[in-house]
């Protein structure tokens, strides 16, 4: 990804409503496709996690977004209705195959529709387009990545929740649980409560930090986002997360007193 070029992580909502009336926009909609079709964003295009997921290779997410008429400078904006955790991977995803321009909505479906905002169930027309394939292996960490990263001085962050993390995490993991990420209807804390959390976890601005989650990498998607938001550079997404970590036999930590929490970082 190109520093000189900063993109927003969040946009609100009456920006997206704005260049939605320009055509300036492609917005994705990440949930089922029968919920999208019960009503959606206006011109919004359905991608269900689960078919990405199916099949997330770069080759095949490079024809989902070449189908959706998404070129290479085409602006995106990425929702859904589940604290922005789906939608994060999404946006990741496009990142990864070399998208420069893709945000998340500020707020989730629900919390547009309670605004009273505009919704329809109309499916847009698309035409098809080409976007080129650029992948950026920087925002990507691999099981094999993981520990020579740590021996470098890498911060491992786990998103997950504080129990499954106190049960067993990845040794010397700091954990961010994803539901403090957010606040009011905001699918991210204004900057100034993400800061202090991670001064509160002693993790610098500069640092290489690499978020991981439970299976898939949407909780860590999100803390990849919250991140970014502070302007960090060097973050980088652990996708298959601690599902493969344990799938792989790899050293595992524990909290002795899983009921024990020090709420001092918080």
């Amino acid at each position: 990804m190109s520093k000189e070029k900063t993109t927003r992580v969040t946009v609100e909502a009456d920006k997206l409503r704005s260049e939605i009336r320009d055509k300036s926009v492609k917005v994705l909609d990440i949930r089922k496709e029968e919920d999208y079709k019960q009503g959606h964003i206006p011109d919004a295009i359905n991608l269900p996690l689960a078919n990405l997921l199916a099949d997330d290779s770069p080759e095949k997410v490079l024809q989902y977004v070449q189908s959706f008429g998404i070129g290479d400078e085409t602006r995106v904006v990425v929702y859904d209705d589940t604290f922005g955790a789906l939608a994060s991977r999404i946006a990741w995803t496009l990142e990864y195959i070399g998208h420069e321009d893709v945000s998340l909505l500020d707020i989730t479906y629900g919390a547009w529709k309670k605004l009273g905002l505009e919704v329809n169930s109309q499916t847009p027309t698309l035409v098809k387009t080409n976007h080129s394939l650029k992948l950026q292996p920087q925002i990507l960490a691999t099981s094999d990545y993981l520990v020579p990263a740590k021996e470098r001085g890498a911060i491992l962050v786990d998103n997950r929740e504080r129990l499954n993390y106190l049960e067993q995490h990845i040794p010397g993991a700091i954990n961010m649980p994803y539901r403090m990420l957010a606040s009011g209807q905001n699918i991210l804390r204004p900057k100034e409560d993400l800061r202090r959390m991670i001064q509160n976890r002693n993790i610098l601005p500069d640092s290489e930090i690499i978020t991981y989650c439970g299976s898939v990498g949407t909780l860590s998607g999100l803390g990849y986002y919250a991140l970014k938001s502070l302007g960090m550079q060097n973050v980088k997404l652990y996708v298959r997360s601690f599902k493969e970590w344990k799938s792989l036999e790899k050293p595992i930590e524990q909290q002795k007193d899983a009921n024990y929490w020090d709420l001092s970082a918080e």
